[in-house]
Formats: structure tokens, sequence, C-alpha cells
């Protein structure tokens, strides 16, 4: 496998061929914001708050789904990244119904943590206030809709580890929301095994246990990053 040398905010790096930025970037030790990523799942860029600069390239690309190049010269805390990434998270917030001191994720929020490291302590944009249901027909968990960024972990973790294909993403544009089965209620839903990586993996407070309250949520990710080890390494089966 061949190595590539490029340079991240000036700073030379050597990365396998096959390498996404982002992953070149961890390494390095440079930070680089994300919500739809998750370790273990497949990348789609669907947040974009992983966008970076490339010289010479006339357009900002996700680092997520981005691999490395030899040459590359590559930029991620531009004053324009910033403001695009801020920009982003005040979106995400005006479109949802986001009520941070009554979430069951509040202090424990990935949406909320990332508005504090990028400074996003309002929004520019109209609060859409959409009209968006709750289900709790599940006997252990809930969706709230009102929370969902639309991230799409749940739908990759249920599919690509579980692999039980419960979620899907259904509608298009400001109408787009996630589904279980064939759009029916959680708790009718016969594929669902009740395993929880759906919850593991939600970023805010939108896939819950019931009897949480606020502010209780709390989550432990290296259940995933365990199970997806465990079978690349053949260390057990299901």
């Amino acid at each position: 496998m061949s190595v590539k040398t490029l340079t991240i905010n000036g700073v030379p790096v050597a990365s396998p061929e096959g390498t996404t930025i982002l992953e070149a970037a961890k390494e390095a030790g440079v930070w680089i914001p994300t919500l739809c990523h998750l370790e273990g799942i497949s990348d789609i860029g669907a947040c974009r708050l992983c966008l970076v600069e490339i010289a010479g390239v006339n357009r900002l690309l996700p680092a997520c789904v981005t691999q490395v190049a030899e040459g590359m010269e590559i930029y991620t805390d531009t004053e324009q990244l910033q403001e695009y990434r801020r920009m982003i998270l005040e979106m995400l917030f005006a479109e949802g119904n986001h009520f941070c001191a009554v979430c069951v994720a509040n202090e424990n929020c990935e949406l909320q943590d990332m508005a504090i490291a990028l400074k996003m302590d309002h929004t520019r944009f109209p609060y859409r206030f959409p009209v968006r249901d709750v289900d709790l027909s599940h006997p252990r968990f809930g969706i709230d809709h009102n929370r969902c960024i639309m991230c799409t972990r749940c739908v990759r973790v249920c599919d690509e580890i579980e692999g039980a294909h419960v979620w899907d993403v259904a509608g298009r544009g400001a109408e787009a929301r996630v589904i279980t089965g064939m759009n029916q209620p959680w708790g009718a839903v016969d594929a669902c095994t009740s395993c929880g990586k759906c919850v593991e993996a939600c970023p805010t407070g939108a896939i819950f246990r019931q009897g949480s309250t606020v502010a209780e949520m709390t989550r432990d990710r290296s259940k995933l990053e365990f199970i997806v080890n465990a079978r690349e390494k053949k260390e057990w089966t299901r």
C-alpha cells in the first residue's frame, strides 16, 4: 500500500492510500468537527461540519468521505470554515425544536457540545417550530423527532452493525425524517431486536430510553466500537 504525503494546516503528514482526510487529521492530532460521523459505521458526509479547504480546489470538501492524495494542502480551521460551521449549527437549531433545558440529553449532547466548541450562541435564522411527533410505542425506547438532526447514525448502525434494517429515511428536504419499518410505529416493527444500538449512536436526545428524565441520558460509544472490532478480528460471531 502506497503512502501519500500531504500537509494539514502547514504540518507535513504521511497517510496510507485510501485514508480519509478526517482519519489523517485525527492521526495528526488535528480536530475536525463532525456530527454524522461515528467510529465503526460508514461515512456519508451528511452534516457538512467537517468541510475543509484544499489548495487548488475551488470548493469545500467533506473530510469524512474525501481520501488523501499526494501533495494535498489541507486547511481545517480558516475563518471561512468557522463561519460555515457556525451557520450549519444555526440552521440545525432553527429547523428543529431543541429546548436543551428540558431535554434528556442536556449536557450530554453532541449538538450542544458542538455549539459551545464553535462559539455558536445564537441563530440569525427564524425558528421554524415544526410540528413533529414523539413515538413511544416501543416498550423500552422512544424517538422525539423534534430533536432529530438527520445525521442518520441510527439508520447506519442498525443496518451495518445490528443488521436489522429497522430505520430508514423518508421524505425530501425540510420534510425528510427517519422512519421505522415501512413508516410504522416503532413498537409495531417486528424486525427490531431492542438492542439499543440506535440509542447509543444518536448524538442528541432524539432517541432515548423510556423513563429517562432531564439531563439523565448517558451513552457508551465504546460498546459500538467493541462490536465492530470484535467482528473484524473474528473474536466471535453472531
